[in-house]
């Protein structure tokens, strides 16, 4: 595996950004009436165990931008559209896929997220 420096500023802007961006998506501004309604969930059970919850997904936020910024610099992307093109096939060929392939047996409804 070859080596190359790492910007962990940035690794951490990005964790941070991910986190407010999940929070933002499921605040009461956006999508969380409709996301308690689907996964039948309600505000007392969500918020059980929310610092767990919260450490957990700012570490994986972390491991996964590291994983990120190796994926952009072994294709070779020079800017920031080749980046977000990599960053979206990644996306595409793994998180989408287990998150729709999961949803599907699990027969959860396609809008709680795939």
């Amino acid at each position: 595996m070859q080596t190359f420096p790492v910007n962990f500023l940035a690794l951490l802007v990005a964790t941070l950004a991910k986190g407010a961006l999940g929070w933002l998506w499921y605040s009461p501004f956006l999508f969380l009436k409709p996301w308690l309604a689907l996964s039948g969930m309600d505000g007392a059970k969500m918020s059980e165990g929310m610092g767990k919850s919260i450490a957990i997904e700012t570490l994986g936020n972390f491991v996964m931008a590291f994983i990120l910024v190796h994926a952009v610099h072994y294709a070779g992307a020079l800017t920031a559209v080749q980046g977000a093109v990599v960053g979206f096939m990644n996306w595409l060929g793994f998180v989408f896929v287990i998150a729709l392939t999961a949803s599907m047996y699990e027969k959860r409804p396609f809008r709680l997220g795939a």
